[in-house]
């Protein structure tokens, strides 16, 4: 009994190997063929080659019987499947076989485990099993990782192998194709996956590459029929997967059961790559593409604002044309411009010289004109092409004397345009005869009312020998010629004054430079100018060195005009103005002014003078008029002056009927040089002796 104790705590705890890696062995249960103990655990491991499996079968079996092998059993497993249990009594129902029960594991390693319980009433002799390593079949058994396509079975393992065409990838299990390195020069032509329209090969990458000659455009045409790959996944994401690219243009990835892409693709280059790529899943038929080459175009102009001839619906590699400016525009090349260029069509679809730009034609600031400025009608200071400026003149001194409204616009020769004068820049030309203050007096000039300045802004003073003039233009006086006769071409003479000693002593008078005397051809020159009796043709011009400036206190007289209404007639009436003697026989400083009237020629006649008895030695002529009412007139110091006469079409404009003359006695009546009679010499003079510049004659 102690024996049989011992013995059970000796094989409970039993556990038995097979020889590593043995091809074959033999497994018995304790004490076999004797009955074997109570309360038993023994198991074995058994392992054979990798690359086998184990068959395993018993010869004897005799084990204490029961309901689900609960007292005593033999357990076979494999991993953590239980692939048999078995218990009870068998004997071979085939007569010749000694197997009563076998099992076939396709791993090369199991366990076989023998339990007992506490008792062994019958004596039951357990069980003799046998395992031997069998070859596993793996292209047909079950296999973690299949092959991709063909599989070969040997004894101990398998290998992958692949279709003809196809190579078998580093993990040694999946094919793939060479489909890399096809190039297509045609000018036409169809490219399709790899087996098409069979099955696509699997974990391929296949990349295509279209090259056509320089000036063409590849395009593809995909019909949706010629289009199967594995759609996307429910996230949108290809496995599987065309995709086009020219270097500057993508397009794709596609995939699906039909082509979701444009029926026509059109490049912008004359190479495109074509890649497409699958993994290890679902194949399908996979696609046909058909390319041809189209023509690159260019576009229908080269540059902004210019015309192409000749002129065609499209333009394609190496069209020749000539590409000029529209009018108003030029290309600038440094400091020259040009009208236009020549230009041929690219292989890339760009137009050569396409860097010259058409831009509006200059014309640069608008010259400036004297005693005005150019205003620019868009409010901003632009000089292009279609740009306008209109000229104004300084009102209300200067008034513009050229026809038209004053509106230059920026022409495409480069230069501001007019019209009505074309390039011939406006002149701002002085306006006459309209007294800043209004005269307003009827006051006597012979100890008559003080002038308010303004009233007589065309009033020039000469100092020595002291008299008058009146200013015509911004370059011309009108004087008497007895003023100018004895003197230079440059006397002193002043403007804008009324009071000379206080305006003289503080700067406010404006000196005038003379440039030269023209005095009339018809004066007689006489030796002793003191005893002369003939002022026929008293008139002379004196032209000033530079334009004198017009202000409220300077401006010119208007010349008479030609129509019968400025022919001077009796009762007309008229200012005289000057700083000559008063009835005290001195002379003033300040300007005095009065409003006499045109008398008959008698009158003067009459007035016998201070110094000769006869006044029948002074000379009357019609180049002169008599004037005054025998109270208020001209004296000494007043010669010269202007006789101004109220404009009969405009009564708040002034012009110069008469110069102050001579006279027999001073406070009665006065002759005056009749000053429309001279109109066309003072004018034709002004015009032929108009700048400074000119040799004079």
């Amino acid at each position: 009994m102690e024996l049989l104790q011992m013995g059970w705590l000796i094989f409970c705890c039993l556990v038995a190997w097979a020889d590593a890696t043995s091809m074959y062995g033999e497994i018995l249960s304790p004490n076999y063929p004797q009955g074997y103990p109570n309360d038993v655990t023994e198991s074995w491991e058994i392992s054979v080659p990798p690359g086998y499996g184990i068959q395993l079968y018993f010869t004897h079996l005799d084990i204490e019987p029961s309901q689900g092998c609960e007292y005593d059993s033999v357990k076979i497993l494999s991993g953590e499947h239980v692939e048999g249990l078995i218990c009870g009594r068998k004997n071979s129902s085939v007569p010749g076989s000694p197997v009563l029960g076998e099992f076939y594991v396709p791993s090369n390693a199991l366990t076989v485990t023998f339990h007992s319980d506490f008792s062994n009433e019958e004596r039951f002799t357990g069980f003799a099993a046998y395992y031997a390593a069998v070859d596993v079949n793996e292209c047909t058994d079950f296999i973690e990782e299949p092959c991709s396509h063909y599989c070969n079975n040997y004894i101990g393992g398998y290998y992958c192998s692949c279709p003809p065409d196809y190579f078998l990838h580093d993990d040694q299990k999946t094919c793939g194709v060479n489909c890399s390195g096809n190039i297509f020069t045609e000018l036409s032509g169809e490219i399709s996956s790899p087996n098409y329209p069979n099955l696509y090969p699997e974990s391929s990458r296949c990349e295509y590459r279209v090259v056509l000659e320089p000036g063409y455009r590849v395009v593809l045409s995909i019909r949706s029929g010629d289009f199967d790959v594995e759609p996307a996944d429910s996230e949108g994401n290809c496995h599987d997967s065309l995709t086009f690219t020219d270097g500057k243009q993508h397009f794709g990835p596609y995939c699906g059961n039909k082509f979701p892409g444009p029926p026509e693709i059109k490049t912008r280059s004359n190479t495109l790559d074509i890649i497409f790529q699958t993994d290890r899943t679902a194949q399908k038929k996979g696609w046909k593409i058909r390319y041809f080459g189209d023509p690159i175009p260019c576009l229908p102009s080269v540059t902004p604002n210019s015309v192409i001839d000749p002129l065609k619906d499209s333009y394609v590699f190496k069209d020749y044309v000539t590409v000029t400016c529209i009018e108003g525009y030029e290309i600038v090349m440094g400091q020259s411009s040009q009208a236009g260029f020549h230009s041929s069509c690219q292989s890339n679809g760009e137009w050569s010289n396409s860097h010259h730009q058409c831009v509006p034609v200059e014309c640069g600031v608008p010259n400036a004109i004297a005693n005005g400025k150019a205003v620019y009608q868009s409010g901003s200071e632009e000089t292009q092409y279609g740009a306008s400026i209109r000229y104004g003149c300084e009102e209300p001194y200067y008034t513009m004397e050229t026809r038209g409204d004053g509106v230059y616009r920026c022409s495409a020769s480069g230069q501001w345009v007019s019209k009505e004068v074309g390039t011939a820049l406006p002149t701002c030309v002085p306006v006459c005869g309209i007294p800043s203050t209004p005269i307003q007096d009827h006051q006597r000039i012979f100890g008559g009312s003080p002038a308010r300045p303004g009233n007589f802004p065309w009033q020039i003073l000469f100092e020595n020998p002291r008299g008058g003039g009146a200013l015509i233009s911004d370059r011309w006086v009108l004087t008497a010629a007895h003023v100018l006769e004895d003197t230079r071409n440059n006397p002193m003479m002043f403007a804008g004054i009324t009071n000379i000693n206080k305006q003289l002593r503080q700067g406010e008078a404006v000196e005038l430079v003379g440039d030269k005397v023209f005095i009339h051809p018809g004066w007689m020159k006489m030796a002793n100018p003191h005893d002369r009796t003939n002022f026929d043709n008293d008139i002379a011009l004196l032209r000033l060195k530079d334009p004198v400036k017009m202000g409220p206190m300077i401006s010119p007289l208007c010349l008479p005009g030609s129509s019968p209404e400025y022919e001077l007639t009796k009762d007309i009436m008229g200012y005289i103005s000057g700083w000559g003697k008063t009835e005290k026989r001195v002379r003033v400083v300040q300007l005095m002014k009065a409003m006499i009237p045109v008398v008959d020629m008698e009158k003067c006649r009459s007035i016998k003078p201070d110094t000769l008895a006869d006044s029948s030695a002074f000379k009357f002529t019609d180049n002169m008029i008599c004037a005054g009412d025998g109270t208020k007139d001209s004296c000494n110091g007043d010669s010269g002056g202007a006789y101004a006469i109220q404009d009969p079409h405009n009564d708040t404009q002034y012009y110069v009927g008469g110069l102050v003359s001579w006279g027999s006695k001073c406070g009665t009546y006065g002759l005056y040089t009749r000053v429309g009679r001279y109109r066309n010499w003072i004018i034709e003079t002004m015009s032929q002796n108009a700048k400074a510049e000119e040799s004079d004659e």
